[in-house]
């Protein structure tokens, strides 16, 4: 009955709504702004790609499937219907390109709009009404697996799925919360009945599918500007990108580690801006007031009216927040107990410092080694002065390890997904005398070597390099030229993630003369290069095969890294550099043998490697029964399964982590960071992959 009387309200929906995908066009600016933005971007892309396009049938297909996934990757939107309107536009894309026209991109905007509307009538019609949660039936949660509603009158139906299994999925895990609890005596958790438990799943989807779209309502033309432009450029490579002025902004916050502001982590939530995250040694931890679970109300520049920011988005939002370093921003905040206070905030520079390499002590069978982490290749380089480079930390971090006398050196890349070039030539020469790092071939079919020229050797002895499938681009490069000179054993998983790009960034309002009312048009990151190793082999789509190779959760997965990416550049080779190996390190063939025959005893490895074939052959198994009971099997059979791993992770005996000497000292004043020091350490003595690193340096020593 529920379903019959939702179709006939869509139907009388549907019979009063004319699709008009011209009722809401670019506006004389936006389409002026356009204009300037397309001419901006394919000057430039066509001027410094590295395989460049052309704009033809193909070029066309690709913006299209792009474009179209970007907005409805879940397929919750469109239907085949819209497809099928939207298929005349499949390979003419290029010609709207060249009449510098817009009408494909405007009409699936209108569209799209009209869709997010119906949509919310459609969820909101759904979730008034009880799930029959034990009728069976399945969800596919593979979007790429599911297929989009054949019209509007099946739309319902697709989201009755969605919604249904995001009410079980939430019922399930309540219903284990209070058998757990059941289980510990804990009273403090009320233990309520399925009916109870399914109207206040069904209440919380709503809540949080009321905030998605209040989101999706507040995105502006510009935006969706952005992702069609994004797609014009990303059908060269995926790793060229068109990035609005505010993205570009973010993007350089990551690769310095740092921004000016007040060092606070926000979310929108329920229409506010709240905090979750107080960034230690920043502003807001200096001052002192500011809280997470804090509610901003208003943003005040110094002594300005302050501007209400309830039901902003949350990039706008962040903009206003942050600002020039010295300046003041007074920030209105609601308390969680409802009270209202006044906060004011010196901006200053916030060094992010989780993104910075750093090092600690291990310890094990009496003998001492060093451990270096680097979670990217970090590089400053608007501040050329006193910009921060991972190269010179990682220099610092190498005195102060060989200062503690160590026998051995661990240095962890993992999940590392690259950044600066020149950082990563000036890395590799703290462990060679001298000699090429990479070769990068650009444009014009040009082979450039990167040498590193320093004779002199900050660190010589033993050194393990630990990667894993997501270590990617820069870290490819020192793992391949370490490799390469034999001067580590690489270990990881089976391949590293096979990015061999180099992208650079170009600022469009260089591009366009005048026109200064029209900017900032933004940025576009562009693949200008491909870099191969010494011995003549790209890393990309290959990436680097580790010397000992370790079981993980991926190892029988194979939809993982750049090979799985739309429109990739392909593998090759080019003549191999001229450079001398490194004559210290025992074959690597033989390491590889001891680390082989240890871990067939090694009980935390063959587990690892049973959950990672397990995890393997769930890899299609990607649909869910929407009947409660059989969830809640399928839920505990997996749960049971990830709880044997984690329940793996235990303090290794005989290995003990320690702070360097000179870094406790700088920080034992302060509790936060000494937790997170101690908590950083506790996860370091459960690494078997760091355990193992060490046992393969006590072989090499």
């Amino acid at each position: 009955m529920k379903r019959t009387l939702l179709s006939l309200l869509m139907l009388l929906f549907v019979a009063n709504i004319a699709w008009a995908d011209n009722a809401c066009q670019l506006s004389d600016e936006e389409s002026q702004k356009a204009k300037l933005l397309l001419n901006a971007i394919f000057k430039t892309v066509d001027a410094t790609h590295y395989t460049g396009v052309a704009l033809n049938d193909e070029y066309s297909e690709r913006v299209y499937n792009l474009f179209l996934k970007k907005l409805d990757y879940q397929k919750r939107f469109f239907t085949q219907e819209d497809l099928a309107d939207f298929e005349r536009y499949k390979h003419k894309i290029d010609d709207l390109i060249k009449n510098e026209s817009f009408d494909f991109f405007e009409m699936v905007n209108n569209r799209l709009n009209d869709r997010i509307a119906a949509s919310k009538e459609i969820y909101q019609s759904i979730l008034a009404q009880p799930f029959d949660y034990t009728d069976g039936g399945v969800f596919e949660t593979n979007p790429e697996k599911r297929d989009f509603a054949i019209d509007e009158n099946d739309r319902p139906n697709k989201w009755e799925k969605v919604l249904e299994y995001a009410v079980v999925s939430r019922m399930a895990t309540k219903i284990k919360e209070q058998e757990e609890a059941l289980e510990k005596g804990d009273t403090e958790v009320e233990q309520k009945d399925k009916e109870t438990l399914e109207v206040e799943a069904r209440e919380k989807v709503l809540k949080n599918y009321d905030s998605w779209f209040s989101r999706l309502e507040k995105v502006e033309n510009i935006d969706r500007l952005g992702s069609y432009f994004n797609a014009m450029v990303q059908a060269y490579d995926p790793h060229s990108s068109y990035f609005l002025p505010k993205k570009k902004e973010d993007f350089d916050i990551r690769i310095s580690g740092k921004l000016e502001g007040i060092g606070a982590t926000l979310q929108e939530k329920d229409g506010y801006i709240t905090v979750t995250k107080i960034v230690p040694g920043s502003p807001s931890y200096l001052q002192g007031e500011l809280e997470a679970t804090d509610k901003i109300l208003k943003v005040g520049q110094g002594d300005e009216e302050p501007v209400d920011v309830v039901d902003m988005r949350l990039d706008e939002a962040v903009r206003l927040i942050r600002g020039k370093k010295g300046t003041v921003v007074r920030l209105s905040v609601k308390k969680k107990d409802g009270s209202q206070k006044v906060i004011p905030i010196t901006r200053d520079i916030v060094v992010l410092e989780e993104t910075f390499a750093k090092s600690a002590l291990l310890e094990k069978e009496e003998n001492n080694y060093g451990y270096i982490y680097l979670p990217r290749f970090y590089a400053d380089f608007k501040n050329k002065k006193n910009g921060r480079h991972c190269s010179d930390d990682i220099r610092k971090e190498l005195i102060k390890l060989k200062k503690e006398n160590i026998e051995g050196l661990v240095f962890d890349l993992r999940s590392n997904g690259g950044g600066s070039l020149s950082d990563v030539v000036k890395m590799a020469g703290l462990f060679i005398e001298e000699g090429p790092i990479v070769q990068v071939k650009e444009k014009n079919e040009r082979i450039k070597s990167h040498s590193d020229t320093d004779k002199s050797v900050v660190y010589n002895g033993p050194l393990v390099v630990l990667v894993d499938n997501f270590s990617a681009s820069a870290s490819e490069i020192l793992a391949a030229a370490l490799q390469d000179y034999d001067r580590a054993i690489i270990v990881g998983s089976n391949a590293t993630y096979g990015k061999g790009t180099v992208q650079r960034f170009y600022d469009l309002d260089r591009a366009v003369v005048g026109q200064s009312d029209m900017k900032p048009l933004g940025s576009v990151k562009v693949t200008t290069q491909k870099f191969y190793r010494i011995n003549g082999g790209t890393t990309q789509l290959k990436g680097v095969t580790p010397d000992v190779i370790l079981p993980d959760e991926f190892s029988y997965i194979e939809k993982v890294g750049e090979k799985e990416l739309d429109y990739v550049m392909g593998w090759d080779e080019i003549p191999a550099s001229k450079y001398s190996e490194w004559d210290e390190l025992p074959d690597s063939r033989k390491v590889a043998k001891w680390s082989k025959s240890r871990l067939k005893k090694d009980e935390v490895f063959k587990q690892i490697d049973e959950n990672a074939e397990r995890i393997g052959n769930f890899e299609d198994d990607t649909d869910f029964s929407l009947d409660l009971d059989v969830y809640l099997n399928e839920l505990c059979e997996r749960e049971e399964q990830a709880a044997k791993i984690k329940d793996l992770a235990q303090p290794i005996s005989g290995l003990d982590v320690m702070p360097i000497e000179s870094d406790w000292a700088s920080i034992e004043g302060d509790s936060l960071k000494v937790e997170l020091t101690e908590k950083w350490h506790e996860d370091l003595q459960k690494d078997v992959y760091i355990n193992e690193a060490i046992s393969i340096l006590n072989d090499i020593l």
